[in-house]
């Protein structure tokens, strides 16, 4: 048992350093938002420099997405991507931990009509996200404008620690956080007419997914939106956040609820929403998490475009 706790638990000395670097994490927050996103674009440009494998991804993934962009302007992505990380890893703990009396941010919403109207008919929402860096500031927004309805949903991680501090910081501000292999309990809230906060555009296996297409590359992607709303009969709701120019803040982007979804057809379906998530990234794409693997699982036959 002792073993057991000593390997397991957040309070083991094995994960004091992390409690360490959460401690200065903390007090980094403390500081106005602005000098935090001075300080994030540093830590973003030390990530360009020293996460070599990382970098690699981003690359593979932004040439991938952007062949009519000259080899110039996709370099000029990378590294503006990786600053913009940065500046994203100091807005998510302030999203997480900052006073909403000190998260003096200016919100530039559009649509929160359809959210309401969806409300008062006593429906479940689905709002469909995508791992957009400035992601966690418009879960901070909407949290904070339906408090008591918002169910996020959040990877679990095998580090104790951090399985704490995420589950943790979510529900300070969410109603519930859920992680996101439970499909049921995502099913149960939906049910109860909540908002199922949720990003899907990651690789998440073969399991439960189909070849759809994103940027024209048949992706891996994870049919449980089609899945959920087919069961509860609840509204998708696109739902994005960027990040504005020269500290102007955020604009909140709620787009009309989907109609005739599910379809019937993951393929169709999931095509759709990748096809939404993909007109966004256009946008912004300095803004998207290029550095995870979207495209590491292939249909039957194709090599990893990974391989170094």
């Amino acid at each position: 048992m002792f073993a057991q706790f000593f390997h397991h638990s957040p309070l083991s000395p094995l994960y004091w350093h992390w409690w360490l670097i959460i401690a200065i994490l903390w007090f980094i927050t403390r500081l106005p938002l602005p000098w935090q996103l001075i300080i994030g674009r540093q830590i973003g440009y030390c990530l360009y420099l020293l996460a070599s494998r990382r970098r690699h991804i981003a690359t593979i993934n932004i040439n991938l997405c952007f062949p009519e962009r000259s080899d110039s302007e996709r370099l000029t992505l990378v590294k503006e991507s990786f600053f913009v990380l940065g500046e994203g890893l100091l807005e998510l703990l302030s999203a997480w931990w900052m006073p909403t009396n000190r998260l003096k941010v200016q919100w530039h919403v559009i649509g929160e009509e359809h959210v309401i109207k969806a409300l008062e008919r006593n429906k479940g929402i689905i709002l469909l996200s995508a791992h957009f860096t400035a992601l966690e500031m418009g879960g901070r927004y909407v949290t904070t404008r339906f408090p008591k309805q918002i169910h996020a949903i959040y990877r679990h991680h095998r580090n104790p620690v951090l399985e704490y501090v995420t589950h943790y910081s979510r529900e300070k501000h969410a109603e519930k956080a859920i992680r996101r292999d439970a499909v049921r309990e995502m099913l149960r809230s939906l049910k109860a007419n909540k908002i199922l906060w949720l990003a899907t555009d990651q690789n998440f296996g073969h399991k439960n997914s189909v070849f759809a297409n994103f940027f024209g590359i048949p992706t891996a992607t994870n049919t449980v939106v089609s899945r959920l709303a087919g069961f509860s009969d609840s509204v998708i709701i696109p739902f994005f956040t960027q990040r504005l120019p020269n500290q102007q803040g955020y604009k909140i982007i709620y787009l009309p609820p989907l109609d005739n979804f599910p379809s019937g057809d993951y393929l169709t379906d999931t095509n759709r929403l990748n096809k939404i998530i993909e007109n966004q990234i256009r946008e912004v794409p300095e803004q998207y998490l290029w550095t995870h693997r979207r495209f590491k699982d292939r249909p039957a036959g194709e090599k990893s475009f990974y391989d170094a």
